[in-house]
């Protein structure tokens, strides 16, 4: 065979290998999450000779060892700096977990819809901006990993993606609670700036550690015809008031586990207290609200009047400077810090709402700042500025608002709901849009309390359930998070659900 022959046989097996090619390019597109080129594109061209051995083409036949596709597949210019790329993924609805495509997928759609027969995935369209480092290639969007190609070939990379799932969190404990009291008028958590949670529970009160959640005392009252109606730690110490349901207000020092002194002079329901230093302030639900100087012998300093309805709310801002009071009727009243007022005396403002004002607390940055939750008959967060008696901002929550909390480290608020959710939702401060929620209770969350670290709160419930959550958690925490065991707990009033 002549030369020239052999040139033509060339070419024509060279014609033939090149149409085959473009026939595979037209019959399999490029998957969105290969950015440059797909695996089987990177394969080395080769071709059949007449015996059925490999044979190199072109340059690759006179140099063997270098192969060359220039011919085939036009050379990709070399990735820049910073470029976008386009990644496909898909999310199955029904998955904690999301999956990326990467390289090929070969099944059919009967295949899949075997596989997933009653799941339909949504695609989503991610864009990312790429910063060479190395040989590592990290991705402006999170989890995402972008590793050069070794051997040489710079214009390779692989999307490595993890998408972490969206799941609702989980409280640390979950602890039953027997003989809790399902009154929305009452005030029965308070955790300390020393680290104590206290708890009434009937005719008694359970002090535990709000490290260890070990019980560390309990307090109670001997007596089967009344109750404790309200609790609250004094700022400085471990000093515990208490409140109960015939008008009595007593004082506990944790510490020696003694009764310190017992203060009369209400004569219903102590349903709210509040500290101002040594003055403690009670409420109670014949609408008077009393100043007792705890240093003195004759505590009883100051009486204040609100229109003879229930108290059910009792805050001193946290400069000590005006104290709020909300009742049963709707009225927010703010006192002026005199605790030797007369009974004649009349609040500084009194803005009225269309419910019972019981969900109240100060804003812990700015003094002056109000917020409330209106009842069942309202269900509306509002944010006020005292100074003029105007609403910063308000929003519908769609149920009874039972509790409220700000949290100083977020700029947020927490609401306490009841029916038809009975959850907790987090509210974005000022714009308060509703940020997330938390579900872990069956009954309306009468009472949350922050513990003084703000690192975690706990929630109590209508349906005898206490959850302690986390508010924050650093990175690390998120891997190896501590849980308390519930046996821990006092065994006179808890169990282990």
């Amino acid at each position: 065979m002549s030369k020239d022959a052999v040139l033509d046989s060339d070419r024509t097996t060279y014609s033939r290998f090149k149409s085959s090619i473009k026939k595979k390019l037209a019959a399999m597109a490029r998957v969105a999450s290969s950015p440059i080129v797909t695996r089987w594109q990177q394969l080395h061209a080769r071709c059949l000779c007449a015996s059925g051995r490999p044979r190199l083409l072109g340059a690759a036949r006179k140099a063997p060892g270098i192969v060359s596709i220039k011919n085939v597949f036009p050379v990709m210019p070399h990735v820049p700096k910073k470029l976008s790329i386009m990644k496909t993924v898909v999310t199955l609805p029904s998955s904690p977990a999301a999956a990326v495509l990467e390289g090929r997928d070969n099944r059919t759609e009967m295949e899949k819809k075997q596989k997933y027969p009653s799941q339909l995935p949504v695609v989503q369209e991610l864009r990312c901006g790429i910063a060479e480092s190395g040989d590592r290639k990290t991705c402006g969007n999170t989890g995402c990993i972008w590793k050069g190609c070794r051997d040489g070939t710079q214009n390779e990379f692989r999307a490595i993606t993890t998408m972490k799932p969206s799941i609702a969190p989980e409280p640390e404990v979950r602890i039953h609670i027997t003989g809790l009291r399902n009154d929305y008028y009452l005030n029965i958590l308070d955790w300390s700036l020393e680290n104590l949670i206290g708890i009434a529970v009937g005719s008694a009160a359970h002090i535990w550690s709000g490290g260890t959640l070990q019980a560390i005392e309990s307090i109670d009252l001997n007596s089967s015809s009344k109750y404790i109606s309200s609790l609250a730690w004094i700022k400085e110490g471990t000093c515990l008031a208490v409140g109960t349901s015939d008008g009595e207000v007593q004082l506990w020092d944790i510490e020696t586990k003694k009764r310190l002194r017992n203060m009369f002079g209400h004569l219903s329901v102590v349903g709210a207290l509040s500290w101002n230093h040594y003055i403690l302030s009670s409420g109670s639900h014949l609408g008077s609200i009393h100043h007792h100087d705890v240093r003195v012998a004759q505590h009883h300093v100051g009486t204040l009047c609100q229109n003879k309805k229930s108290i059910c709310s009792l805050k001193w801002s946290l400069t000590d400077q005006l104290l709020a009071s909300g009742s049963s009727d709707g009225i927010l009243s703010i006192w002026p810090n005199d605790p030797g007022v007369k009974l004649q005396s009349q609040p500084l403002k009194t803005i009225p709402h269309s419910s019972a004002v019981k969900a109240m607390n100060w804003c812990p940055w700015q003094s002056k700042v109000l917020a409330t939750g209106g009842g069942m008959k309202d269900g509306i967060l509002r944010v006020w500025d005292i100074n003029r008696e105007k609403i910063i901002r308000s929003v519908a929550t769609d149920s009874q608002i039972c509790s409220l909390l700000w949290l100083p480290k977020s700029s947020k608020l927490m609401t306490g709901q009841g029916l038809p959710g009975n959850q907790m939702k987090i509210w974005k401060y000022p714009m308060l849009t509703n940020s997330s929620e938390l579900y872990g209770h069956k009954g309306r969350v009468l009472h949350i309390a922050l513990s003084p670290d703000q690192s975690r709160f706990l929630s109590v419930a209508a349906d005898g359930i206490a959850c302690l959550w986390k508010c924050y958690e650093s990175e690390e925490s998120k891997h190896s998070s501590k849980v308390f065991s519930s046996g821990y707990l006092s065994s006179l009033f808890l169990e282990s659900k």
